[in-house]
């Protein structure tokens, strides 16, 4: 018998070096996917177009002679796979088109110096004239957080393009106002768990890779749906792969130079459907008042029961002001 117990302790040891081990390779940084799902670039699977000399992960639903509705993600340097819901309005006799932006989700990275804000009003109208069938075809854009930012980017440039337009809780139209939310949707408790363990990490995987920089930005990503989140989400949201190179470049390129979405914002004359929700607190109908007032004709509306992730914790209260906002619209 005591040499049973000598012999258990050694056994259990040795098992669990060799699941260490097992696990190590399996998670092995330098193996494509291991860390983060693959890219465009990677996966050949995966649905994608080719437009403005990069490769974008999209897809469709619907008939494509429907009207289209662009929906345009948050980020910078996130994906829309939590606004797929919106996929039913092809139910609704919408062509309903979703992309990863460039060098987010599971498009196709590049390096920091390209980003700026055009590359985004660039590519928007890449992706649309791709989709389009003819020219008469309605175009509606459903633009989430900075997805409502690059949609207003794309108006104030192309104001007679864009029949429809649905914002999300953009940040701001400038970047003292995206500055001001920025600071009071981030706050957070500086000890908190999921700060900890996101810095704990951080200390072992440093790279200049993509896929650990993205893996490193996922991590990041606990801070949003935490229990002392800023912006009101009830929980965990999905997604598939956060662009970090993205997302700290356009936030570079913000910080050093100036902008204003709102130059030619008075041209646009159609009605534009400006959504707040009713549990983030860093927003508010104030803020939503202020941030839309460069448009002439705005609709201002809250979602009851839910914070910043409308399309996914509040579809049901969204939904219906949406569709009707669309149907009034085409």
């Amino acid at each position: 018998m005591k040499c049973l117990f000598r012999i258990i302790p050694i056994l259990i040891i040795v098992i669990f070096f060799t699941e260490f081990q097992s696990c190590s390779k399996i998670l092995d940084p330098s193996k494509s996917g291991n860390l983060v799902m693959d890219t465009v670039v990677e996966d050949p699977y995966l649905p994608r177009i080719n437009v403005n000399g990069t490769i974008l992960h999209a897809e469709t639903f619907g008939n494509s002679n429907d009207p289209m509705v662009v929906v345009i993600h948050g980020g910078p340097g996130a994906d829309y796979r939590s606004l797929l819901n919106a996929k039913v309005l092809a139910d609704d006799d919408f062509y309903v088109v979703f992309y990863d932006q460039r060098g987010a989700g599971l498009s196709k990275r590049h390096n920091s110096k390209i980003f700026n804000i055009q590359i985004y009003i660039d590519d928007l109208n890449a992706v649309i004239d791709f989709y389009k069938v003819n020219e008469n075809q309605r175009i509606n854009l459903l633009g989430h957080s900075w997805g409502a930012m690059v949609a207003t980017a794309y108006v104030d440039q192309h104001p007679q393009k864009v029949d429809g337009l649905i914002l999300i809780e953009p940040g701001g139209f400038d970047w003292d106002t995206t500055l001001e939310y920025i600071e009071r949707s981030r706050e957070m408790k500086l000890f908190s768990e999921n700060v900890n363990d996101y810095l704990y990490i951080d200390q072992f995987i440093t790279s200049d890779d993509h896929a650990i920089l993205d893996y490193k930005s996922n991590l990041a990503m606990s801070i949003s749906f935490s229990k002392d989140n800023g912006v009101g989400n009830d929980g965990f949201y999905p997604f598939w792969r956060n662009g970090a190179i993205a997302s700290v470049a356009t936030e570079g390129f913000a910080r050093e130079h100036d902008f204003d979405l709102t130059q030619n914002l008075d041209q646009y004359s159609n009605k534009v459907l400006f959504i707040y929700s009713e549990l983030n607190k860093a927003y508010g109908k104030k803020h939503a008042e202020f941030v839309s007032s460069p448009y002439p004709n705005i609709e201002i509306k809250e979602v009851k029961g839910t914070g910043h992730e409308v399309f996914y914790f509040g579809w049901e209260n969204f939904y219906p002001i949406l569709l009707t906002y669309l149907n009034e619209i085409n």
